[in-house]
């Protein structure tokens, strides 16, 4: 299973989100640090969530590395969010 699907997964177990969409962008940082040549280490998510209520914006970005924090073990290397909870 690819590391975005794999991401994916874990995100929604976690946060139960109304959208969710994770890009990989890993073709657009090549030569860059953390880019090794093959692919899933960049992405972008956006996400909308309840589980983001009340949080602030630093919070939600935290809530997400919390979850994600295996992934950053391995082999991604940035990852940008737009997260927001449901009007």
């Amino acid at each position: 299973m690819k590391i975005k699907e794999q991401m994916e997964e874990t995100l929604i177990h976690a946060f139960e989100p109304q959208d969710i969409f994770l890009e990989d962008q890993s073709d657009r940082h090549i030569g860059h640090a953390g880019h090794d040549g093959m692919g899933e280490s960049h992405f972008h998510l956006t996400m909308v969530s309840k589980k983001f209520e009340g949080k602030s914006k630093i919070e939600r970005q935290r809530m997400v590395y919390d979850v994600l924090k295996p992934f950053f073990e391995g082999r991604l290397h940035a990852l940008s969010m737009a997260l927001e909870a449901p009007n």
